[in-house]
């Protein structure tokens, strides 16, 4: 129930009760209504755009998690490529060197994806940059695998010809010189015998009489058998696979003939001074994927002892030139 209000009147020294007309009524009830409106839009917005819903709330607590998650993936999957980069250098330099397989470049390991966006339905997505980011380094990691699934593959293949690759590798020296009083010259610069410049030796220098056996040093495959006046002079060939080949030159004759397999030991020739040659020698080379090599390399692994090769290296070594 309402209550009355009074008005004190000074001069009468008494109340009167004040009576409201309809006009004080509505201005109440604007102001109320007023007031309300004002208030229910305030809490609209509160609720709104201030207070999350529990559908809000549950979608953020499942975002966040999400965000953790994707954080944990990215750490595991540069956990993964840690033990996917030691593996690579294990590949390289241990399995790689030891079966003598060409290296695989880092710009093939690591190469990335060209063409067309390989992402393209993930860029309208929430969070795309960070989806996309870890789709990247995922599928960066599975062709690093698949390069290096494709790298064993083939070490394994020259694993199991392991039995080959060693009789083929050219491991003995060209001739008889187990007391190594035939090791004229090896591997570097030398004195030029013909032309008196200093000129780099590609190959080694075994002195022996006109007539001494030569050798083949590995299993292969004779691919040249020629002779000529000048330079190798009458000189043979040998394709051992695994990327060796040996070449043997200025010999008196020959014993073999081109396409002829050839075993380590086996005699393809006899020693001579033909070509540029001033005395009675066999010029003996290595090369290896086409590029020529050190023959002394490769002695120590069948041929001579440890204190035997060493004293080889001393003598080739210490020769000043040759006699081609």
């Amino acid at each position: 129930m309402s209550k009355n209000h009074y008005h004190y009147d000074p001069n009468t020294l008494s109340y009167s009760k004040v009576e409201h007309g309809f006009k004080y009524y509505l201005s109440q009830a604007t102001i109320y209504l007023g007031l309300s409106i004002v208030l229910g839009i305030v809490f609209f917005f509160v609720f709104v755009y201030v207070l999350d819903s529990p559908e809000e709330l549950k979608l953020k607590r499942e975002k966040q998690e999400l965000l953790t998650q994707y954080n944990i993936l990215e750490k595991r999957l540069d956990q993964i490529e840690e033990v996917l980069e030691d593996v690579h250098m294990r590949d390289e330099n241990i399995y790689r060197v030891i079966y003598e397989a060409d290296s695989i470049p880092t710009s093939v390991r690591k190469a990335g994806f060209g063409g067309i966006n390989r992402y393209e339905d993930l860029e309208n997505i929430s969070n795309s940059e960070m989806v996309i980011a870890t789709t990247k380094h995922l599928d960066m990691i599975a062709k690093q695998l698949y390069v290096q699934s494709v790298s064993f593959d083939e070490i394994i293949t020259l694993a199991k010809r392991n039995k080959e690759l060693t009789n083929c590798v050219p491991a003995i020296m060209p001739i008889n010189n187990k007391d190594l009083r035939r090791t004229a010259s090896g591997w570097g610069w030398r004195i030029h015998p013909i032309y008196k410049i200093k000129k780099f030796h590609e190959g080694m220098d075994f002195s022996a009489p006109t007539g001494t056996e030569i050798y083949a040093t590995g299993d292969g495959v004779v691919v040249a058998v020629e002779s000529s006046y000048s330079g190798y002079g009458k000189h043979v060939k040998i394709d051992h696979g695994f990327g060796y080949q040996t070449t043997y030159a200025h010999m008196s004759k020959f014993n073999c003939k081109v396409g002829q397999k050839v075993k380590r030991g086996d005699v393809i020739g006899y020693v001579g001074s033909t070509g540029t040659s001033t005395a009675p020698h066999i010029h003996y080379e290595v090369s290896l994927r086409g590029k020529k090599v050190n023959p002394q390399f490769y002695y120590f692994q069948e041929d001579l002892k440890p204190d035997e090769y060493e004293k080889m290296i001393e003598i080739s070594t210490n020769s000043n030139k040759t006699f081609d």
